[in-house]
C-alpha cells in the first residue's frame, strides 16, 4: 500500500524548557509523530543561517524526516520559544522576526502539496503576512479529496480576529482544544452556548467536515455529521503536556486518512497524547511505548 502522502507548514523552533533544549513547534510535533505512525511526511518551514538551524536540520534528519523543504534564512535567526511549566501546563514566550515567519512557496513544496493526502496548518505561523500567503497558496494548491487541517494553537499576544478567519477559511478539519474553543467563540461573538453548539456553529459558517476538541484529562471529543462522540484519557502521571495536542492531531490525521471508526481515532489519540504527557518535552520516541504504525 502506498503511504499516506503528509504535509506540515508552520514553526521548526526549540523550546527551551527547565529540563534542557527540546525540538519543539506544533507543525514539527505533528510531523514527527505523523513519521513515527507511518506517514511520508514534508515539512514545510524556515531556519536561520546559524547553529541552532543547522542542529534543527541534523536532527529532523537523524529520525528520517525529510528536510528538502525546510528553507534556510540568511539573515532572520532559527526560532526559539522559552517554555515555563505551572502546574505542568507550559507557559509561551515566543520569539518574533524569526525564519518561520517568511516562509516561502518554493516549486518543490507546490509539487509536494499537489500530491498530499492531507496538509496540516496553524494560526501561530499565520501572524506573519509572508507565511499567511504561503500557506494559502500551499492549501490552495492541494487536492480536493485532501484534508485541510487547521490546528488552531492560540498563542498570545499573536491572536487576530482577521487572521483566524483567513485560516479558518481554507480547512476542511479544525483541531483545537476546550480553552481555544471558548476564546474562539467569544471572538465571534458566539459565547454562552455548549461546546457542541459552538461546533455546530463552526462547522455550517466554515464549511467544516468535522471539529476535534482537546479536553486535557478530560480526554477529547469529535463532532462531525451532528454528532458528538467522546472519549475519557487515561490517568497517567504527567511529567508535562507540551506536545501532548500535536501528538494527538497526528493520530487523528492517521486514522481519519485510514478510514478508521471515529470512536477509535479517539482512543488511540488519547491514547498516544496520554503517553506524551509522561514524557519530557514534544518528541519522545513511541515505538517502544507500544505504537508505531498502525493499520488496522
Amino acid at each position: 500500500m502506498e503511504r499516506m502522502k503528509i504535509l506540515s507548514i508552520g514553526e521548526v523552533l526549540w523550546d527551551l524548557l527547565p529540563s534542557g533544549r527540546k525540538v519543539g513547534g506544533a507543525p514539527a510535533n505533528f510531523a514527527f509523530h505523523c513519521r513515527q505512525l507511518g506517514a511520508d511526511v514534508r515539512i514545510l518551514s524556515r531556519v536561520g543561517d546559524d547553529d541552532l538551524g543547522r542542529e534543527l536540520v541534523r536532527f529532523y534528519r537523524s529520525l528520517g524526516l525529510s528536510t528538502e523543504l525546510i528553507e534556510t534564512d540568511p539573515t532572520a535567526p532559527t526560532g526559539t520559544v522559552g517554555v515555563e511549566l505551572c502546574d505542568g501546563q507550559p507557559k509561551y514566550t515566543i520569539r518574533e522576526n524569526v525564519a518561520w515567519d517568511r516562509i516561502e512557496a518554493s516549486e518543490a513544496a507546490i509539487r509536494f502539496a499537489q500530491s498530499v493526502n492531507a496538509v496540516c496548518f496553524g494560526s501561530l505561523a499565520a501572524r506573519n503576512a509572508v507565511t499567511l500567503q504561503t500557506i494559502r497558496k500551499l492549501v490552495g494548491e492541494t487536492p480536493p479529496s485532501a484534508l485541510r487541517v487547521l490546528d488552531l494553537n492560540l498563542r498570545d499576544p499573536f491572536v487576530d480576529r482577521h487572521v483566524i478567519e483567513s485560516v479558518l477559511d481554507l480547512a476542511n478539519v479544525l483541531k483545537l482544544n476546550d480553552d481555544e474553543l471558548a476564546r474562539l467563540a467569544a471572538m465571534f461573538g458566539v459565547s454562552g452556548f455548549t461546546a457542541a453548539q459552538h461546533a455546530e456553529w463552526f462547522t455550517i459558517r466554515y464549511g467544516l467536515k468535522m471539529v476535534i476538541l482537546t479536553c486535557g484529562s478530560q480526554g477529547s471529543r469529535i463532532f462531525v455529521d451532528g454528532r458528538e462522540y467522546s472519549c475519557d484519557s487515561r490517568k497517567v502521571d504527567v511529567v508535562d503536556t507540551v506536545g501532548a495536542g500535536d501528538a494527538f492531531t497526528a493520530a487523528a490525521v492517521i486514522g481519519l486518512l485510514s478510514h478508521w471508526p471515529i470512536e477509535t481515532i479517539n482512543e488511540r489519540a488519547n491514547e498516544i497524547a496520554a503517553f506524551v504527557c509522561t514524557q519530557s518535552g514534544a518528541t519522545p520516541e513511541i515505538q517502544g511505548a507500544g505504537f508505531g504504525a498502525w493499520d488496522s
